[in-house]
């Protein structure tokens, strides 16, 4: 299983040295660096993380303020470290909700020991599949978990993954609809998505948006019961919901 983070933290040094440890744990993605609350904000909910990790130690009622706002616009909530040179702020974290706290400087072992923990909370739901595409004498293997969804082109598929890439398989969609893990649910005569990135759903406008790119996926009256089981497993998932 893979996840994306983001970092806030104004010291470049810092920052480098955090991705040099998660590059070392694997399985970990960088989807934006920021410098301050505001620019934090937007990243979070532009490429909506899995993890967001907080330097603390400037401004630290303006991150706290930040992550209230953000109950405001979006229902996907990132998991939050904060990184301190003190425990003055550990109290408030802990308040906010923040997964773990760490005393700078910290080291691999500190990261290592949040990872584990992180592992064990983190949904189970992604499976790690690897897809076979074959075309005559060429083989092409995918990590299901890097589709965002297959789209339906004529007679052909197209698989959109998680980087902007397109791969194409000459077969049509009803051929894959059984064959993908249980995470993938058809919404459209044209579409399977892969549920694990979906972050909204609008009965009004009929379409699910995705966590990468905010793009929006139509889900068609006959797939009307897919949706619903969707949402039912989403909002099960979900900290809490609002009727």
């Amino acid at each position: 299983m893979s996840y994306t983070y983001t970092i806030i933290d104004s010291e470049t040094s810092a920052t480098l040295n955090l991705q040099h440890y998660l590059a070392e744990c694997g399985d970990f993605d960088c989807s934006a660096i920021a410098e301050n609350d505001t620019q934090g904000l937007n990243a979070i909910l532009k490429y909506t993380p899995d993890i967001v990790f907080i330097n603390l130690n400037e401004n630290a009622g303006s991150y706290f303020q930040m992550i209230i706002e953000l109950h405001q616009y979006t229902n996907f909530m990132p998991i939050f470290i904060g990184i301190s040179k003190t425990k003055d702020h550990a109290y408030d974290a802990l308040k906010n909700g923040f997964f773990d706290y760490w005393l700078s400087p910290y080291d691999e072992h500190d990261v290592r020991k949040s990872i584990l923990k992180l592992r064990k909370v983190m949904p189970e739901e992604m499976e790690s599949q690897t897809l076979c595409l074959k075309s005559y004498r060429d083989f092409q293997y995918l990590n299901t978990n890097d589709i965002l969804y297959l789209k339906a082109d004529n007679n052909a598929t197209e698989f959109v993954m998680k980087d902007g890439t397109i791969n194409h398989a000459f077969k049509t969609l009803k051929t894959f609809e059984d064959q993908m893990p249980k995470n993938f649910m058809r919404i459209h005569q044209s579409y399977i998505v892969n549920i694990n990135y979906i972050s909204r759903i609008s009965y009004g406008k009929a379409n699910c948006t995705l966590k990468y790119k905010k793009e929006q996926l139509p889900f068609s009256k006959s797939y009307r019961a897919n949706v619903d089981t969707l949402k039912k497993v989403l909002t099960k998932k979900a900290i809490s919901s609002l009727n």
